[in-house]
């Protein structure tokens, strides 16, 4: 039977990440951004198209939906959803015209890009005057409590390195340091709420695995022994937010919005 571990990136990210945490955002962003019936929409680091799909629904059949990502991979995942404009590219230069767009949504993406000040005076660009976007980042980790205890927990197993980079997610999860991200990328009427949403997995032992599988944090740092040992600590440190129904906990974003 294939587990988390022997799927590609992209796949993990579908079958695992979108149902646990990212699917239920993919609303929440596309109505900060104020996308409507008919509204030209852009997704910028659209993964698999957890946000865009989203979109796709309130625009209808008369909107325009387009989802961007430079990962190849996560668009051959993306483009078995139909309806949509699967397109490779780079936040940092977008391949389309000024004001082509009502609205740009970015969902739990910006925390990777190279440049983002120039990432979002590129979403900016392609805004329409009366246009508006909706960026969501992960909250800082230290007010998740499940994924600050496993931080932790990374921490006192393997040392600070590997704890950083299960940390990677939540760099930007300052409501001041976004703040100033619009600020210095010239955002119109840039403001910066927090929404609380849930992480939900069937068990302990799915969500360290697929924390292991994911490429751009534990990826490629865990060997089989160690994975066994984080899995035995995880089971004891996780165990306040576990039941029946699997484990559950809380996650905040900070979502970013602005105008042109």
């Amino acid at each position: 039977m294939e587990t988390v571990m022997d799927a590609g990136p992209a796949e993990v990210y579908e079958h695992a990440f979108v149902p646990a945490l990212f699917a239920q955002w993919g609303p929440v962003v596309a109505d900060a951004a104020g996308v409507a019936m008919g509204s030209r929409v852009l997704d910028v680091g659209c993964g698999t198209g957890a946000a865009t799909v989203a979109a796709a629904e309130r625009a209808g059949p008369g909107g325009r939906v387009v989802g961007l990502d430079p990962n190849p991979e996560m668009l051959t995942v993306a483009r078995r959803k139909p309806g949509i404009e699967w397109v490779e590219g780079r936040a940092e230069a977008l391949p389309f015209p000024d004001a082509a767009f009502d609205a740009v949504v970015s969902q739990f993406a910006m925390m990777f890009f190279e440049d983002r000040v120039a990432a979002l005076r590129e979403m900016k660009r392609v805004l329409a005057p009366s246009g508006h976007m909706a960026v969501a980042v992960c909250g800082a980790v230290e007010t998740s409590p499940g994924y600050g205890a496993l931080a932790g927990l990374l921490d006192r197993l393997f040392g600070r390195r590997v704890g950083d980079a299960f940390r990677a997610p939540f760099v930007l999860g300052d409501a001041q340091a976004m703040q100033a991200l619009g600020a210095e990328a010239g955002l119109k009427g840039a403001a910066v709420t927090e929404r609380v949403g849930q992480v939900r997995f069937p068990s302990i032992a799915d969500l360290v695995a697929t924390e292991r599988a994911c490429v751009w944090t534990l990826g490629g740092l865990l060997d089989e022994e160690q994975f066994a040992r984080l899995l035995q600590a995880a089971k004891r440190e996780l165990a306040p937010f576990a039941s029946e129904m699997g484990i559950a906990f809380a996650m905040p974003a900070l979502i970013l919005t602005a105008g042109r």
